[in-house]
Parts: C-alpha cells; sequence; structure tokens
C-alpha cells in the first residue's frame, strides 16, 4: 500500500471515528495528531481538514446525486470514503481525477461491502462527469 493510500485510510479513520463520537467532521483530528499512535502525516491532515472545510457543499452533492440514498442511509464508511472522494475529485488540484476514484473504490472494496465498490464508484463517476458544470 502506497503512502497516500496509507494517508487515506487514516483520513477515513478519523472522519469515522468523529462522526460515530457525534462530533464534527474532523473532530478527532487534534486528538490523533497529539497522540501519533499510529502518526498522522500532512496528508491525512489535509484530507481530513480539507472535508471538513467543504463538508456542506460535498453532502449536498452526495445527496443530490446518489441514486435511492440517501446520506443518512449510507453505510457511514461509504459515506466518509465518498467525502474524501468527493473532495480529492473536486477541491484538490494535485490529485489526477482518475486517482481519486481508484483510491475510493479500493477503500470502499477493502473496508465495506460487496456492493460498496459499485456504489462509489458510481457516484464519483457520476460527480466526474458533472464536474465542470458544478462551479466548485
Amino acid at each position: 500500500m502506497s503512502a497516500r493510500s496509507k494517508a487515506r485510510k487514516r483520513a477515513l479513520d478519523v472522519l469515522f471515528e468523529s462522526e460515530v463520537r457525534g462530533l464534527p467532521v474532523g473532530g478527532t483530528l487534534s486528538d490523533r495528531v497529539a497522540d501519533n499512535d499510529p502518526p498522522v502525516n500532512e496528508f491525512t491532515v489535509a484530507l481530513v481538514e480539507g472535508v471538513a472545510k467543504h463538508i456542506d457543499v460535498i453532502d449536498d452533492l452526495l445527496q443530490t446525486h446518489s441514486v435511492g440514498w440517501s446520506l443518512d442511509r449510507m453505510p457511514a464508511v461509504d459515506r466518509n470514503i465518498l467525502r474524501i472522494g468527493t473532495y480529492e475529485l473536486l477541491f484538490d488540484d494535485q490529485v489526477p481525477d482518475v486517482v481519486a476514484v481508484s483510491e475510493a473504490v479500493a477503500m470502499a472494496r477493502d473496508l465495506s461491502t460487496d456492493e460498496s465498490p459499485a456504489f462509489v464508484n458510481g457516484l464519483l463517476a457520476r460527480l466526474l462527469q458533472l464536474k465542470p458544470t458544478l462551479g466548485v
């Protein structure tokens, strides 16, 4: 697993933990950085902070473009994988679009249900298709 893939997984852990604990998006980041066990690298921090900064837009896009699933009904792991993927796809110019989608699908394959990779791929592919018209 590449260093960036590990950083994405760590970002997912932070986002998931924050949600489970009922904290704001990324609310456990400072605790994880302070604990440094396992270490939290700069890319993980950038992902969590980026998702937190753009959470309203990200969640609105996911809610609007997911077919048959409201944001609240999605498994928490899928929801947070999609948040990271959407952030990278729309707000991080340093990550190629194909990498953002591929990494999100890989996390879904490794960490979620059998149906999750196809769901994540389909929703992120739709956002990629709409990217030029989204104005973000």
